[in-house]
């Protein structure tokens, strides 16, 4: 079984993070200060699981790393976007990049050798205290 790293723990923390505030940001209104400062706390953590990720290599560069390599570019297309008014890009790119996570997620998660499944069935009382701690941060 794979191990609970300090850097796997940094990328899970942060994709959690990253895949609760999610729909909120998606669905809740925008244009408004919480918007862009939950924004920014996401934007942030994309930030760190895209970085993470590459700390993250047993078989060497994968799919998943490509994944975080177009992320990171997203992010830069998003922003720049809302910083030149285009809402509609923005918006798009920030969704996409959302998608983008849930599919990296339902693989780490669906495959049995990867650690999640493992994690779950191993240690599923640490697992659920991390969901709950992370979603108290975003809540």
């Amino acid at each position: 079984m794979g191990s609970l790293t300090p850097v796997i723990a940094v990328h899970a923390v942060a994709a959690l993070y990253v895949l609760l505030l999610g729909p909120l940001q998606i669905l809740r209104p925008r244009r408004d200060r919480a918007h862009r400062i939950l924004g920014g706390t996401w934007v942030a953590a994309m930030l760190v699981v895209c970085g993470a990720s590459f700390g993250i290599m047993p078989d060497g560069f994968s799919w998943l790393h490509g994944l975080s390599l177009w992320t990171l570019t997203c992010m830069v297309i998003s922003l720049s976007a809302i910083r030149r008014g285009n809402v509609g890009v923005h918006r798009g790119f920030m969704i996409g990049s959302y998608l983008g996570t849930l599919t990296a997620f339902a693989f780490a998660a669906l495959v049995p050798t990867r650690l999640i499944p493992q994690l779950l069935h191993s240690d599923l009382p640490m697992v659920l205290m991390t969901v709950l701690g992370v979603a108290l941060l975003v809540g």
